[in-house]
């Protein structure tokens, strides 16, 4: 009699340094300890303060978007890996970019502490422009690491820098240190990031500046750069209006929906990005019909999961809202609904950004994006003057909604 062999499940595998598994384990993890962090300071500081340290983080997000290189995603796509020589180039380019957004920031604090009312915020401002020099002068063979799917590796790294930010972020705000407890906390976190990246990946790029020999990355990643510029205008326009028109109370709700519809929805298909950015570049250099059909299966299941996931969400809002971050938060629950929709469609967006960039076509995201772009420009004056705060976060679903499409007839084209 034939007996029945069922598959069997590989403990080992799923464990193995270029698993999924980590990088399940590595969001699961950050994004937890983000949430615990920004909804507990949250609940301690109250939506003004909030607002404050968002002001300071949406002037480092701008400075940052406008002076992307896209060299790491260019460094993870290609075809060769890089050379010590070509990393020197890179981690100068990064470096020297860091240093001279830190320096901007500096100069430009007071215009943006009178701007949106900050009063006495200007150290707060100031302080933030250490996140873009830590980050900038990391070692580069991050971008390796990633790009050989050292998975395991680089989630040891993030979980260490993620949890320090937190405890430090906590311990801060507790012992009364106000709106700074968030941005110290980020600053700790980041060093340690830092420190690792050079004490734990290979190859350590040289010290020393180096402009020459990354040429071959410049027509991948100008793309990057032109979607990262595009992308600055979707991400940070809503919060630049309502932090300019309505104070850092107003702009702390606003920012605190949407981060915690971002915390519950996009940032679990942000993290998938990540494994499946290189995944599917290397799956594609080897046989691009098998690429092909792991993108199929991965976004028929992430969609399935956020139709249930938004509905759920949507009609347990209040009760959210009331546990989680008290009664001071409650008006900004009608946010919250309309953009755990945006979220979605934003981690549809995600994992179709991770296949188009790893065919090669980041072309077709930086198109999505000027698409999204054009959608709010046509919709937000008219959205906004009929239905306030409210109508530029619809506004802002239309554009989504466009985008996606876009970018999912480019990918029928590929497939």
């Amino acid at each position: 009699m034939r007996t029945m062999r069922l598959p069997a499940f590989s403990f080992k595998a799923s464990l193995g340094s270029s698993a999924a598994t980590w990088v399940l384990l590595q969001q699961v993890l950050m994004r937890g300890l983000v949430a615990v962090k920004f909804l507990a300071i949250g609940r301690i500081l109250g939506p003004e303060a909030i607002g404050s340290v968002s002001v300071a983080l949406l002037a480092v997000a701008i400075a940052e978007a406008l002076s992307d290189t896209g060299l790491s995603q260019a460094v993870i796509q290609g075809q060769a890996a890089p050379t010590r020589d070509e990393l020197g180039a890179v981690w100068t380019t990064l470096a020297s970019r860091g240093v001279l957004i830190g320096a901007a920031l500096v100069a430009l604090a007071p215009i943006m502490n009178s701007q949106f009312h900050l009063g006495g915020a200007l150290l707060l401002l100031q302080l933030a422009a250490l996140l873009p020099l830590l980050r900038g002068v990391a070692s580069p063979a991050y971008y390796v690491v990633q790009r050989d799917r050292r998975f395991q590796h680089v989630a040891l790294v993030e979980i260490s820098a993620a949890f320090v930010d937190c405890c430090f972020g906590l311990a801060l705000a507790l012992a009364g240190a106000g709106a700074y407890s968030v941005l110290l906390g980020m600053i700790v976190g980041e060093s340690l990031k830092t420190a690792l990246t050079w004490i734990t990946m290979n190859p350590r790029p040289p010290i020393r500046l180096r402009w020459s020999g990354i040429g071959h990355y410049i027509g991948f990643s100008r793309w990057i750069w032109a979607g990262s510029v595009v992308n600055l205008v979707l991400n940070q326009f809503d919060k630049v209006v309502v932090g300019k028109l309505l104070g850092p109370a107003q702009l702390g709700a606003y920012q605190m929906s949407s981060r915690l519809a971002q915390m519950l929805l996009a940032d679990a298909a942000i993290a998938m990005s990540q494994y499946l950015f290189p995944t599917f570049a290397a799956r594609h250099r080897a046989d691009p019909k098998v690429a092909a059909r792991l993108f199929r299966r991965y976004i028929g299941l992430i969609a399935l999961g956020l139709v249930v996931v938004v509905i759920v969400l949507r009609l347990a809002a209040h009760l959210l809202f009331s546990l989680i971050l008290g009664p001071a938060w409650l008006p900004a629950v009608p946010l919250f609904k309309i953009f755990v929709i945006n979220m979605a469609i934003g981690a549809l967006i995600a994992v179709l950004v991770s296949y188009l960039r790893a065919v090669g076509d980041a072309k077709a995201t930086t198109q999505a994006s000027v698409i999204q772009v054009i959608v709010l420009l046509a919709c937000v004056p008219p959205a906004t003057h009929y239905w306030g705060v409210t109508g530029i976060a619809w506004a802002m679903t239309l554009g989504l909604s466009c985008a996606a499409m876009w970018m999912a007839y480019r990918t029928a084209r590929v497939l």
